[in-house]
């Protein structure tokens, strides 16, 4: 089966369309989104409606949990607690009731599916370090697990011996002895200094994990953001991808 992993649109729809057409030729089996289609930018009831539409599996992020009102707003900074409040303003019940039918995580062939960390998946816990992989290794079951939440492909691999190594996101065949914890990073605001929309092909018969990168209008993103208000640094970052 090939699994398309995608993560952290954050209401960025052209970065959204410019992925969903790139796989279109990837001849993905499944989609699965990992969280936080909504918050930052200026689209979330379309990003909403179109994940809702296309995505065999749908993971809550924290982003959604805020428009749930079950995160507190002191856990995000101003820039975040801005687009908070702005989406909120925006979404129906409509669009309440959908984020309310996401999931905290699945299962999926063989991987594990999580916006944050496998350990206390609802806490929203960083996963940046091979301290911080070592919680979510002795949690996860699975050989391989995929998430996002901070916006960087990263892979984090454990030997038999339980060495734990951390790597960019590069595309790579699990070795059979390891475990992995793969960051697919993120569609809609990227920060590893690619501005270019991230995401993940799983191919479970070819054991094989590839990380793809698709440009977008930015530019038209940027645009709507600014009349919508939205602060200037998250318009600006995206031109940098951080």
């Amino acid at each position: 089966m090939r699994l398309a992993l995608i993560s952290d649109i954050h209401s960025n729809l052209e970065a959204l369309e410019a992925v969903l057409a790139d796989l279109d030729a990837q001849k993905a089996d499944k989609i699965v989104c990992l969280g936080d289609v909504v918050g930052y930018g200026s689209d979330p009831i379309a990003c909403l409606e179109i994940v809702e539409r296309t995505c065999d599996i749908k993971l809550m992020g924290n982003h959604e949990f805020g428009v749930l009102g079950l995160l507190s707003m002191d856990t995000l900074n101003q820039y975040a607690r801005h687009s908070m409040d702005w989406t909120k303003k925006q979404l129906t019940d409509r669009e309440i009731s959908i984020v309310s039918e996401y999931d905290l995580e699945a299962r999926c062939e063989d991987a594990c599916l999580v916006h944050a960390s496998p350990y206390e998946p609802d806490k929203w816990h960083y996963i940046l370090s091979e301290h911080e992989a070592q919680a979510g290794f002795e949690k996860a079951e699975q050989k391989l697990t995929f998430f996002g939440h901070t916006h960087l492909p990263m892979i984090f691999s454990q030997s038999t011996d339980g060495n734990i190594r951390c790597k960019a996101g590069h595309s790579f065949d699990p070795d059979e002895e390891s475990r992995y914890l793969v960051n697919v990073g993120s569609v809609g605001q990227p920060r590893d200094n690619d501005p270019r929309a991230c995401y993940v092909i799983y191919d479970s018969s070819e054991a094989a994990v590839t990380y793809h990168r698709v440009t977008y209008d930015l530019k038209a993103a940027q645009t709507k953001m600014t009349l919508a208000e939205l602060p200037t640094m998250l318009i600006e970052r995206l031109s940098v991808g951080r």
